[in-house]
């Protein structure tokens, strides 16, 4: 069965373009059903110009959940958005997000791009990465769906991070999707999710 998937955004789209990459080779069992950017004039935009995506500009919250239920999607998937959003009960546990850090770590208001990856090149840990979760209230706060990390070098600039952390982000988000649309995630016994393999 097919999901129908709304998609937030802010920017350039990169995020999105890789799900419906993913969605067109079969491994998300999915359709767009609408594109919301926060802001006028950006690429993330004319790619749902060019997908055929019906799409929109939405700042407030209120009006962003309307506008999802009009085009009857059934869950939402941020990519790269950057307003916050609280999902209303109608969406409880159906809207994603992925960050740039290993969460908990380097998370929170004012975190994220490369303002994390400033963090982390600062803090001199030697492991980043990315985390796909649930949004529940709070920023970078809802349940963790799938972590992938990558290696921080002690020659690392801020782009060779961001380049590497992205490349995680292009694998695990399609690979959350896939197992969140298809029933392959459990709860354990503290409440936290997991991806089965």
């Amino acid at each position: 069965m097919t999901a129908k998937l709304g998609i937030l955004l802010s920017g350039s789209g990169s995020t999105y373009e890789n799900l419906v990459k993913a969605i067109e080779v079969g491994h998300v069992p999915a359709e767009v059903a609408m594109v919301i950017s926060s802001k006028p004039d950006v690429r993330g935009l004319e790619l749902a110009k060019n997908f055929g995506h019906e799409h929109c500009v939405l700042k407030k919250a209120d009006d962003i959940t309307k506008c999802m239920q009009d085009a009857g999607a059934e869950w939402i998937a941020m990519c790269g958005f950057m307003r916050f959003y609280d999902p209303p009960e109608a969406y409880h546990h159906r809207v994603t997000n992925i960050h740039p850090s290993l969460l908990p770590s380097f998370g929170g208001k004012g975190m994220y791009g490369h303002h994390v990856h400033e963090a982390v090149l600062k803090s001199g840990v030697r492991i980043s990465g990315c985390t796909a979760h649930l949004v529940d209230g709070a920023y970078d706060s809802g349940p963790i769906l799938g972590q992938k990390t990558v290696p921080v070098h002690a020659e690392d600039s801020l782009e060779d991070l961001q380049e590497r952390v992205q490349a995680a982000e292009r694998e695990l988000y399609p690979q959350v999707w896939q197992s969140l649309l298809r029933g392959r995630l459990e709860k354990n016994a503290h409440g936290a999710i997991w991806i089965e393999s």
